[in-house]
């Protein structure tokens, strides 16, 4: 199998995308390794001013330092009322302090807007950087709004208090109470690696 590095320590999301892309790596033939495995790989300071640019940065160093095709994402949550902040901003808004902080930073800030008002969309810029250079960039958006409070153990970042547009009156749930399967089928993750396919398609078949 060829080997595609995913810009990122975390090995949740390396596990997230290889079920996105289980059908494709299938396919291609490919398996998703994060950066753990290269000791050399340092962090990029995501300093683009949109999604696609941040994308881009991290796909690049990491296709430099490995010597492979690499992905990489960025992602975030724009809230309507806050102009689309907090952005690509979204994992520092309370100044590094962690995802609880920045969440319960946005609820108080949201504090007096009515809930026709808490309009938001998980917004997220998927990369792949080829070792020549060569790049592609695909987003997706995952619209719904922002709930009063925190509910759900599952998911990361704004999970708990991102409500999912569509469903049903009274039924509501935050993305933190999807079950992981059910999240890696619609979420703005999803939606943006899966766009990415023909590209994958394009510069990683045998």
């Amino acid at each position: 199998m060829s080997r595609v590095v995913l810009a990122t320590r975390n090995a949740h999301k390396v596990e997230e995308l290889r079920e996105i892309l289980a059908d494709v790596c299938d396919c291609l033939g490919l398996e998703i390794v994060g950066l753990d495995d290269f000791a050399d790989a340092l962090d990029v300071v995501e300093d683009g001013v949109t999604f696609e640019q941040n994308a881009i940065l991290k796909a690049a160093s990491a296709a430099q330092v490995t010597g492979l095709p690499a992905l990489a994402d960025d992602s975030g949550l724009a809230v309507d009322v806050l102009g689309g902040a907090p952005g690509i901003f979204s994992a520092r808004w309370s100044g590094g302090k962690g995802d609880r902080a920045n969440l319960e930073l946005l609820l108080a800030q949201l504090g007096d807007v009515r809930d026709e008002h808490r309009a938001a969309a998980f917004v997220c810029a998927a990369a792949l950087v080829m070792p020549d250079g060569r790049s592609a960039a695909e987003l997706g958006h995952f619209p719904g709004s922002v709930g009063r409070e925190a509910r759900g153990e599952g998911g990361f970042g704004y999970d708990p208090i991102f409500v999912p547009s569509g469903q049903p009156a009274g039924t509501e749930r935050t993305l933190a109470e999807y079950a992981a399967g059910e999240k890696n089928a619609v979420s703005h993750r999803a939606l943006a690696f899966r766009a990415l396919v023909p590209h994958l398609k394009e510069h990683l078949r045998p």
